[in-house]
């Protein structure tokens, strides 16, 4: 059993904490967020994420996981000071697409002031290539008294909707430290997981380079089967099955080739832009790197496109969907999570009222934090009333709930019998066949 520290209970922290603790181990979460903590000592999560809240009250009854506002208590705890302590704060995107450290260089300056006792500090954060370097140096110099420490970099690769499964399952681990002896302590947290790869032990810029190639790689796939989506729908073809017949080449791989809405969330979109950043910063032109976040624009905007061809008016170029009523089925940026941030159905709802549309919304865990975020936008209680006197409905996230809706009920409440699909979760056939105008993306029409 080790004794952990996490600093930050986000999306990454909350999970990664929590995973470690159900392992074995003795862990404090610590947060500046007094709100937060006060709600996670009483089990209420702050975000959504399926198995996250039962594991979190299980570890917590059995006294392998407790939460802090305290850096002191987390690091210093007479009775188990931390061995070792991972970073894992938010860093939003900057101004100009960067990644900002500001909560980075805050708890390196905090950990540094407060450790008493040797620690092996981890990055679990994504971080700008050289920022490993970067805690070391503000570790050093904001120390009282020098204390031994180690800096090991460990990029996440948890997927929303999925985390635990990933955390737990990990297709590789990757470390990385200038410090071999520290990154293999870091790896002996994980020898209980079923590791699907290697445990890949690297220098810290190489291991902060991985999770950048790997999220713009990814983001990449994303984006070319939507530029190829718009090709098939010019020349007849099926975007779905093209992906299928593409995917069975072991080379290229079926996942990611969904088109639709493009990526969103809170990783893909940021960590594109700041790998971006970095190469101009650099000197290098990422062409790649840009033609991929403008085609993952263009996916929205066609949605909306779509819309405007099938239900808009035609006297005014502006406008186009004033006095048009659109649904629209989801909110989070994918299934299985509340996370709006860099959410495509929230960018479609703001297009489509700035076209001039009123819109209804329904999702079955994002709305809370929606209507945080949405103006003018009624919230409703079931698909089925977001149909209701609806003059088209967009399917934006593809959540189960909507697999199997009663398609003859809601064509029945629509004022039009429009679905514009940008999930592809209908069958085109299926969909005329009971009298629907149905658009998906891609499909061939």
């Amino acid at each position: 059993m080790k004794s952990i520290a996490v600093i930050g209970v986000g999306y990454v922290g909350l999970v990664t904490g929590t995973c470690f603790a159900d392992l074995g181990n003795r862990v404090i979460c610590m947060d500046v967020d007094e709100e937060r903590i006060a709600k996670l000592k009483q089990g209420i999560m702050p975000i959504y994420e399926p198995g996250l809240e039962e594991m979190v009250r299980r570890n917590m009854a059995a006294g392998r996981l407790s939460f802090t506002t305290s850096y002191a208590e987390a690091l210093n705890n007479p009775e188990c000071p931390a061995e070792l302590v991972f970073i894992a704060v938010n860093t939003p995107a900057g101004v100009d697409g960067e990644a900002e450290l500001r909560y980075v260089r805050a708890a390196a300056e905090a950990i540094a002031q407060t450790m008493d006792h040797p620690l092996i500090i981890v990055n679990k954060s994504t971080v700008p290539v050289g920022t490993g370097d970067w805690v070391a140096d503000i570790v050093r110099n904001k120390q009282p008294k020098p204390i031994p420490f180690s800096v090991v970099s460990n990029p996440e690769f948890l997927r929303e909707g999925s985390a635990i499964s990933d955390f737990m399952n990990p297709d590789r681990i990757v470390l990385g430290s200038l410090d071999e002896e520290a990154a293999q302590k870091v790896a002996q947290l994980y020898l209980p997981l079923r590791v699907q790869g290697p445990i890949m032990i690297t220098d810290l810029r190489t291991a902060e380079m991985i999770k950048y190639a790997s999220n713009a790689f990814l983001a990449t796939k994303i984006s070319f089967i939507n530029e190829i989506a718009n090709i098939c729908e010019a020349l007849g073809a099926d975007v779905k099955e093209v992906a299928a017949g593409m995917g069975y080449d072991k080379r290229i791989g079926r996942a990611f080739l969904d088109a639709g809405l493009g990526y969103g969330g809170s990783c893909f979109p940021k960590d594109v832009k700041a790998l971006a950043h970095m190469a101009n910063v650099q000197g290098k032109h990422p062409q790649l790197l840009e033609a991929v976040m403008q085609i993952n624009a263009d996916a929205r905007r066609s949605i909306v496109a779509k819309v405007r061809a099938l239900v808009g008016n035609n006297s005014t170029h502006l406008n186009r969907l004033e006095g048009k009523t659109i649904g629209v089925l989801g909110l989070a940026f994918k299934a299985n999570t509340d996370d709006i941030r860099e959410s495509q159905p929230i960018d479609i709802i703001r297009m489509i009222q700035a076209d001039g549309g009123t819109v209804k919304a329904y999702d079955p865990v994002a709305m809370p934090n929606a209507a945080k975020v949405l103006q003018n936008v009624k919230l409703c209680q079931d698909p089925y009333e977001v149909a209701e006197g609806s003059d088209a409905l967009i399917l934006a996230t593809e959540w189960n709930e909507f697999k199997n809706l009663d398609l003859v009920r809601i064509k029945k409440l629509m004022k039009q019998p429009v679905i514009v699909d940008g999930r592809n979760l209908y069958d085109p056939p299926v969909m005329r066949s009971l009298g629907f105008i149905y658009r998906g993306v891609g499909r061939g029409y």
